[in-house]
């Protein structure tokens, strides 16, 4: 049986335990269903259980990181007799330590993160790589307790430069809420006879390609990148890419597509390159499947741009 987790994440005092109590109170949303609500951390704000509809709303807390187990999940779901779980995740925790604990049953359903609005870039500036963690796999970020004329742009600008996909929203003090309707265009035209990647661009590039790859099938792209090679590669296939800095230097990956090209062979890693290439969406054994796929049309060796690691900002 699979069981649906929804995941409600952000920082103490963001507003996730009254978000996730209305809910529970909602007969919309609980109908009697029995459900394991974890708790891994404990704000102000505390869960009245009397308020919930009926007695299937089943409280457990987790004081340590460590103790999240899928055995020790997985127990507490079956003593529960629970048909989904609700998580309030800590923080300070990484959500690595929770989607690699979750059983292999277990699947998340929705991911939700809150933030306050009025401490949420001062949180950015000084506690980058964990709103990253938050971020970059939500569904939803909801910015509560928004003054008026709060700075929107400010808070979308920092969301976006973790995510294109979660949707964001803004709770007002006057009980309103607003979704973030702000346009947020590439910069680059992928409608253009060669779709041409600035260098400042490529962490922008590398997201979308990968996220909608279908989306430029049989287009020609250039960009220049550093050449990795690998004698575990099929026959005439490379990967080109930069390394891309999401928050900080502790998170710095290599980011490339796999390419073909019948001098493939005489590349060396670490060269850096300016490609220009029809992309196309095929089987390659360096996916173990199907993947954007760069048939190489021109390669010209070049020097490295002024900044060698590709940011989103």
């Amino acid at each position: 049986m699979e069981i649906p987790v929804y995941l409600f994440t952000g920082f103490l005092e963001a507003g996730k335990t009254k978000f996730i109590q209305e809910t529970l109170q909602d007969k919309r949303f609980n109908k009697g269903e029995h459900t394991t609500l974890i708790l891994c951390e404990e704000g102000v704000e505390e869960y009245d259980p009397t308020l919930f509809s009926g007695k299937n709303v089943h409280l457990h807390i987790v004081e340590e990181e460590q103790w999240l187990t899928p055995d020790r999940l997985s127990a507490l779901q079956k003593r529960d007799n629970s048909e989904r779980v609700i998580v309030e995740y800590n923080g300070m925790w990484q959500l690595n330590s929770l989607f690699s604990a979750l059983p292999n049953n277990w699947q998340v359903a929705q991911e939700m993160c809150f933030a306050d609005a009025n401490s949420f870039v001062n949180y950015n500036a000084n506690m980058r790589s964990l709103v990253v963690d938050k971020m970059q796999s939500c569904d939803l970020v909801i910015f509560n307790r928004c003054p008026k004329g709060v700075d929107k742009m400010a808070l979308h600008k920092i969301v976006r430069g973790v995510s294109r996909r979660a949707d964001i929203a803004y709770d007002y003090l006057d009980g309103t809420t607003e979704y973030d309707d702000i346009e947020d265009p590439l910069p680059f035209d992928v409608n253009a006879p060669v779709i041409e990647i600035a260098d400042s661009d490529y962490a922008l590039f590398y997201r979308d390609f990968m996220e909608e790859p279908k989306k430029y099938v049989g287009k020609t792209v250039q960009f220049k990148g550093i050449i990795a090679c690998d004698g575990k590669l099929p026959k005439d296939t490379f990967v080109i890419g930069r390394h891309i800095m999401t928050c900080c230097a502790d998170d710095i990956q290599y980011g490339g597509v796999v390419a073909t090209w019948s001098h493939a062979n005489s590349l060396k890693s670490r060269d850096w390159a300016t490609v220009t290439a029809q992309v196309a969406f095929e089987h390659n054994k360096a996916y173990r499947g199907k993947g954007p796929v760069l048939h190489i049309e021109k390669l010209e060796f070049a020097q490295p741009p002024e900044q060698q690691v590709a940011t989103f900002y």
